[in-house]
């Protein structure tokens, strides 16, 4: 019952938080895209650390076209996972989720790519609305930055979490057998 009223303090408390970006921001800055998009992830972020149903649903798992990678390589995911590593922010998840061969730890990654992708997808759902609002209202020279932050900070992050679920599943499954 307790879990159950944080996440849903923790969303009442999103939309007021978006709400007030909303008045008091012009919609179509990128202030505004900016300042959207971080409280909505950080709101995610605390909603999902209450998550304790895994995620099993038959969309996380990688379908065939996906497995080998080759589709998001081909989409530039190798580019950005070079930029996380240049502003640092591979660093600053490996403090929080270390790669190591224990088993456990690789369970915990493999389910974490699964509650990242997810909290992404809502998030990118939830911009693309705006986006669209913004695109509808004031015309698409002003929902760019909505646009591109929004494939930055969501669409790129999917791919990465699904170009890497594969390989934690394989690595998972050799660390079983051992």
């Amino acid at each position: 019952m307790r879990k159950t009223l944080t996440q849903i303090f923790i969303v009442l408390l999103a939309i007021v938080c978006t709400y007030v970006v909303v008045r008091y921001m012009k919609i179509y800055s990128f202030a505004f895209a900016w300042v959207l998009n971080f409280s909505l992830m950080i709101f995610a972020l605390y909603f999902m650390e209450t998550l304790t149903t895994p995620l099993t649903a038959a969309y996380y798992d990688p379908k065939k076209w996906e497995r080998g990678g080759r589709i998001y390589e081909l989409l530039g995911i190798n580019a950005f996972r070079k930029l996380l590593v240049i502003i640092g922010w591979e660093k600053v998840i490996r403090k929080s989720n270390p790669l190591t061969k224990n088993t456990d730890a690789l369970s915990h990654l493999y389910n974490q790519t699964k509650k990242n992708e997810l909290s992404h997808l809502v998030i990118f759902f939830i911009v693309l609305g705006f986006n669209i609002y913004v695109a509808v209202e004031y015309g698409m020279a002003k929902a760019w930055a909505l646009l591109v932050l929004n494939l930055l900070l969501h669409v790129y992050p999917i791919f990465l979490q699904r170009y890497n679920r594969p390989r934690f599943q394989r690595a998972l499954a050799l660390s079983r057998r051992r």
